[in-house]
C-alpha cells in the first residue's frame, strides 16, 4: 500500500475543519444519518474484511503476535455491529453542541460579552484493535464539526479501510460536508509524520495500551488527551449488601473483560471479607477468573488464589484475572485506590450513606461511582451518544469524552462603537459587568 502524505492529508483536513465550523446542525446529522443508512446496506462488505482481519488475527495470537484481548476486541460479529448504527443514530440525536452560549455579560450599555463553543478544528485518534471505534470516533468528530484523522491497529487493517471507504463515500454527497473531513492513516510512518504537524493537527487523542499511550505524549508537541491505564477498582464495605456486592463485581470483572472499565482490583472491607468472599469467589471462578490475593483473602480462601505481587496493584489485566485485597477500613480502601489505580473508574458498595459520600470525595478518579459497577463508565451509557476515549487528566476534558469534549470555546464581544479610551483617564466610564441571561438554542449569539 502507497505509503500516504499525511502532511497533505492534514491540511485537507483543515480546510475542511473550517467549513465544518460554520456549518448547521441540521447538515451534519443529514451527514450522519447517511453514514447509518450506509453502515446497513453496506454490512455484507464491511463484515467481510472484518472476517478476514479476524482470521488473521487467529493465526497472530495462535504464533504469539497478537494478544487474546486484542483478538476479542477485533470482532464485530452479532450485536456489535448492530450496535454501530444505533450509536450513529444516537449520536445524531444528541443536541448540537456548538454555537452554545455558555456564558453571557453586560460589559457597559450596549457591550456584550459571550462565550460560545466551537470545534476543536483537526484532531487526531491512534487506536488499537477495535474497528467499531472508527465509526464512534468519526461520527462524534463529524456532529462536533471538527475534521478526524484516524489510525487504527494493523491487525483492523481491512475493517478499517472498509469503514472509512463507506463514511466518506456516505458523506461526499451531502451539503455543508466537506471532502477530507475523514482520514484514515494505515502505517506507523505516518503516525510518526502525524506527530509532527503542530501546525496542522489541534488535539492527538490516544487509545491503547499503557506504553502506546506514553510513547505517543512523549513524541509529540501536539496536546494529547486520554488515558494510559484502566487500573479500576471496586471496594466493599462494611456496610456492604453482599448479594449486591458479588452481582457488582462479577459484572464489573465479567461483562466484558477486554476493556479499560472492567474492575482490576477488588478490595473488601475486614468486617465483612469472610461473608463476602465465600459467596464472591465461587461466583468468580464460575466464570473463569483467576484470583490473585494478598495473605488475607487468600486465608479466607484457601486453595481458591494465587498470591498477589505488588505488581499485580498496579496491572491493567484486561483479562479474567483479578487481584484481591483485604483492607482495615474505608481510609486504607481509598488510599490504596490513590497510590495504585490509573484515576479512570472506582466503586465502593456500601448502605452507609456517610461512607459513601467520604469514597466519592476522596477517591481522585475521573469516575467514582456508589452501588453500581464501574461498567457503566461508558459515553453511551452516560447519554452522551458514544465515546470518543476516557480521559484521566484534570484539563478541558475528564472522563467519558463525547461530544463537549470535542468542542472548545471562543469570546464574542458585541458594541456599538465602543472604544476602551471611554473607560480610562480622568472621568472613565464605568463597567456594568452584569450577568445577562443565557439565550435558549443557537440564538443569534452563538454564531460569532
Amino acid at each position: 500500500m502507497a505509503k500516504v502524505d499525511v502532511r497533505q492529508m492534514a491540511q485537507r483536513a483543515r480546510a475542511a475543519a473550517r467549513q465544518l465550523a460554520v456549518s448547521s446542525a441540521e447538515q451534519r446529522d443529514g451527514a450522519l444519518r447517511a453514514i447509518a443508512a450506509a453502515l446497513e446496506s453496506q454490512r455484507a462488505r464491511i463484515l467481510a474484511a472484518n472476517e478476514a482481519d479476524v482470521r488473521a488475527g487467529q493465526e497472530a495470537l495462535a504464533r504469539g503476535e497478537l494478544a487474546a484481548p486484542l483478538l476479542k476486541r477485533l470482532s464485530l460479529a452479532g450485536s456489535k455491529y448492530a450496535s454501530l448504527r444505533t450509536m450513529v443514530d444516537s449520536v445524531a440525536r444528541q443536541p448540537d453542541p456548538l454555537h452554545v452560549v455558555q456564558r453571557a455579560m453586560e460589559l457597559d450599555t450596549g457591550l456584550e460579552l459571550y462565550r460560545v463553543s466551537v470545534p476543536i478544528g483537526v484532531i487526531g485518534v491512534i487506536f488499537e484493535s477495535r474497528p467499531d471505534a472508527l465509526v464512534q470516533i468519526a461520527s462524534l468528530c463529524l456532529k462536533a464539526g471538527n475534521a478526524v484523522l484516524l489510525k487504527g491497529g494493523h491487525e483492523a487493517a481491512q475493517s478499517n479501510a472498509a469503514l472509512a471507504e463507506v463514511l466518506q463515500t456516505a458523506t461526499a454527497g451531502c451539503a455543508g460536508i466537506p471532502a477530507g473531513w475523514l482520514g484514515l492513516l494505515t502505517s506507523r510512518d505516518e503516525v510518526t509524520d502525524l506527530l509532527a504537524l503542530d501546525q496542522e493537527v489541534d488535539l492527538i487523542i490516544p487509545r491503547g495500551s499503557n506504553e502506546f499511550v506514553r510513547h505517543i505524549m512523549q513524541h509529540t508537541s501536539i496536546p494529547v488527551m486520554g488515558h494510559a491505564d484502566g487500573i479500576c477498582h471496586v471496594y466493599v464495605d462494611r456496610a456492604a449488601d453482599i448479594d449486591m456486592a458479588v452481582r457488582i463485581i462479577v459484572d464489573a470483572k465479567t461483562q466484558y473483560v477486554a476493556v479499560c472499565n472492567a474492575a482490576e482490583t477488588l478490595l473488601v472491607h475486614q468486617d465483612v471479607a469472610a461473608q463476602f468472599l465465600a459467596e464472591a469467589v465461587p461466583a468468580l471462578r464460575s466464570k473463569g477468573v483467576e484470583l490473585r490475593g494478598d495473605a488475607r483473602a487468600m486465608a479466607l480462601a484457601p486453595g481458591q488464589m494465587q498470591p498477589a505481587t505488588e505488581q499485580d496493584w498496579r496491572t491493567e489485566y484486561l483479562d479474567l484475572i483479578l487481584s484481591v485485597r483485604v483492607v482495615d477500613d474505608l481510609q486504607q480502601a481509598i488510599d490504596h485506590i490513590n497510590t495504585y489505580g490509573s484515576h479512570h473508574t472506582d466503586a465502593i458498595v456500601t448502605a452507609d450513606a456517610a461512607a459513601a459520600e467520604a469514597f466519592l470525595a476522596g477517591v481522585d478518579s475521573a469516575s467514582v461511582m456508589h452501588n453500581a459497577s464501574t461498567r457503566f463508565a461508558d459515553g453511551f451509557r452516560y447519554g452522551l451518544g458514544a465515546e470518543v476515549g476516557i480521559s484521566t487528566g484534570r484539563l478541558h476534558s475528564r472522563g467519558p469524552v463525547g461530544l463537549e469534549g470535542l468542542t472548545s470555546y471562543k469570546y464574542v464581544l458585541r458594541g456599538h462603537g465602543q472604544v476602551v479610551a471611554d473607560y480610562e483617564g480622568d472621568r472613565p466610564r464605568a463597567y456594568t459587568h452584569r450577568p445577562l441571561p443565557i439565550p435558549n438554542g443557537c440564538g443569534q449569539h452563538g454564531r460569532g
